[in-house]
């Protein structure tokens, strides 16, 4: 279980609502908390933070409850609840953005976007923060992150997916030659579906519409489009019309820059030949 820093007062809320039912149903079986911690493995106080809402309890923790509980799945089913409760706010805004979205547009220059990333080199990005994170916090964002991945899914044909990387990102040995090369394998083969395109921006172009660092579009299902970008700590969504569109012609001439992607997967078949 992982102690609940209480970065915003929605996972707040989530986790002192998981704690009532766990108290509730407990009280009403007439266990202490030393009981039902012995029964299911945990302690009394790791048992009193979760009814607190200070902890946020794995699955084991629920699944266990529920059962000696007879809880009939009623504490078993906040499991989902608790998982994006342990995420940062900013990072469930866009995952619910993005599960929203019909298209998702990209630019990176400096990293191999984060939808694609392996989980070796995303663990190596958040590494190589400065200050560093704790190893609580580390947890925090690969789980986040990889959960964001689970809509990259060959099974499905929406959204359609358009990445452009600079050739820099494709380049840069985050994590090491080997943890470089398994990635560019991954970009390989998802490069490969029919609703993901992957275009790489190389270093020797003159033009480069994309110096003003990476950013993302969101085309929604009602129409609209939001633009995001995340640099120095801030992350942001942008929904003005006029900024919108700004980076939409930006990406437009990104695009036209960059090699098509038939190319583009040819030249990072070079780049990882020569990794």
């Amino acid at each position: 279980m992982e102690s609940y820093g209480g970065e915003d007062e929605e996972s707040a809320a989530v986790l002192r609502t998981v704690g009532k039912v766990v108290k509730m149903c407990r009280e009403r079986k007439a266990l202490t908390q030393a009981e039902l911690g012995t029964a299911i493995g945990y302690s009394e106080e790791q048992v009193s933070s979760v009814e607190r809402g200070r902890r946020a309890p794995k699955a084991q923790f629920l699944e266990a409850a529920d059962r000696v509980l007879d809880a009939g799945g009623m504490i078993a089913g906040l499991t989902k609840d608790v998982e994006e409760a342990r995420y940062p706010k900013k990072v469930r805004d866009l995952a619910k953005l993005e599960g929203e979205a019909v298209e998702i547009c990209a630019y990176d220059n400096s990293v191999v976007n984060g939808l694609l990333q392996t989980e070796e080199y995303l663990r190596a990005v958040f590494g190589s923060r400065r200050p560093a994170f704790s190893e609580e916090e580390v947890e925090q964002r690969v789980a986040a992150r990889l959960a964001r991945q689970t809509i990259v899914d060959a099974k499905r044909m929406i959204p359609a997916f358009s990445f452009v990387h600079d050739e820099a990102a494709l380049r840069r040995r985050v994590g090491g030659r080997m943890v470089l090369r398994r990635q560019l394998e991954r970009l390989l083969d998802i490069g490969q579906r029919r609703n993901v395109e992957i275009q790489v921006l190389p270093m020797d172009r003159e033009d480069n519409a994309g110096l003003g660092g990476p950013f993302h579009l969101l085309r929604l299902r009602e129409g609209t489009t939001v633009g995001h970008n995340e640099v120095q700590r801030t992350s942001r969504l942008i929904s003005e019309p006029k900024e919108v569109q700004i980076l939409e012609l930006r990406y437009g001439v990104i695009r036209a820059q960059a090699l098509p992607p038939r190319e583009s997967l040819a030249f990072i078949e070079k780049v990882l030949g020569e990794t």
